[in-house]
């Protein structure tokens, strides 16, 4: 004996709304991977850069002064302090109350500071603001001539010359100043 099975019209539309299902989905997974692949191609396309070469010759770059490598001791830095705002060698007398001065105090530079200020205070040597004037970049020359036993730079000239011509509140013993607590100062 044979059995047949209709399915009818519901069994269609069951076996249609399977196989639509199925449809969608595999329609759902085919947009996903073609939208992940899209955005995969756009952010390749977008991270790509471009590398520069460029064929340079390596420079030594140098700081006029930076050569010097020896610190000047104390004795040596209180008596070119006082030579050199003086003219002339400092007493005995002056050197060791100047150096039981420094030896006893805890901040180097603060007691560099307080000694080259008060040889500026008395200090013989000094040019005129006048004269200071009246030749900016000599002035400046002879003042990195004698701290720093070495000429200017075209650029040290021009950025102190143009420091002291624009401001009247620039004074020679500033200038001595700057020089004399400055680190190149305290090296040979």
């Amino acid at each position: 004996m044979r059995t047949s099975f209709r399915l009818g019209n519901s069994g269609r539309m069951k076996c249609w709304s399977i196989t639509n299902k199925v449809y969608s989905t595999i329609l759902s997974v085919y947009h996903s991977i073609r939208l992940l692949l899209v955005v995969l191609i756009i952010t390749s396309a977008s991270s790509c850069k471009k590398d520069y070469i460029y064929e340079l010759k390596d420079v030594t770059v140098t700081q006029p002064g930076g050569g010097k490598g020896n610190v000047k001791t104390t004795t040596e830095f209180i008596s070119i302090v006082y030579s050199d705002l003086f003219n002339t060698n400092i007493p005995t007398d002056t050197l060791l109350y100047v150096q039981q001065a420094y030896d006893a105090f805890g901040d180097k530079k603060l007691i560099e500071d307080r000694i080259v200020r008060h040889f500026l205070k008395t200090a013989s040597q000094i040019p005129s603001d006048t004269t200071m004037r009246a030749n900016v970049p000599l002035f400046v020359d002879e003042t990195f001539q004698k701290f720093f036993n070495r000429k200017t730079d075209a650029f040290e000239n021009y950025f102190i010359s143009n420091l002291i011509r624009n401001s009247a509140s620039i004074t020679p013993v500033i200038v001595y100043y700057a020089c004399m607590t400055s680190d190149e100062y305290r090296y040979y």
